[in-house]
C-alpha cells in the first residue's frame, strides 16, 4: 500500500481543509501531519480504497477506511476525539518579553536574555 499521491489527495480535499484547521496539528508534507514533532496521520492509496494511519496515541499508528463520506467524517471525529484526549491546543505557549525585551522566567526560575 503506497502512501497517497498529489492527485488521490485532491479527492480528499474536504478531509485535508477540516484537519489544516486544527491548530494541534502542522502538515509538515501535503496529507502528512505531525502533533508537535511526532508524527500523527497520513493518508494511503490502494486499489482496495483510500486509508488514513492515524496515531492516535502518539506511538503507534491504527490504519482506518476513509474512502466514503461517512468513514471521513468518521476520521475527523476520531482526530478531534485523540486530540482533545491528548490536551493538544496549538503552539506551545512563548513566554512574553517585559517592557526591558528580557523573558519572564521560565518554569525552572531562569531569565532568556
Amino acid at each position: 500500500m503506497k502512501h497517497a499521491g498529489r492527485r488521490t489527495l485532491t479527492t480528499l480535499e474536504p478531509v485535508l481543509r477540516a484537519l489544516r484547521e486544527h491548530p494541534g496539528l502542522v502538515e509538515k508534507s501535503p496529507g502528512t501531519f505531525y502533533v508537535k514533532s511526532k508524527a500523527f496521520l497520513h493518508f494511503h492509496e490502494d486499489p482496495a480504497g483510500l486509508f488514513a494511519d492515524v496515531k492516535e496515541d502518539l506511538h503507534t499508528f491504527a490504519r482506518y477506511r476513509v474512502s466514503t463520506r461517512a468513514e471521513q467524517k468518521e476520521l475527523l471525529a476520531r482526530v478531534k476525539r485523540c486530540l482533545s484526549g491528548l490536551a493538544v491546543r496549538g503552539p506551545v505557549h512563548q513566554p512574553e518579553r517585559s517592557a526591558r525585551g528580557v523573558r519572564d522566567a521560565g518554569p525552572a526560575g531562569s531569565v532568556d536574555r
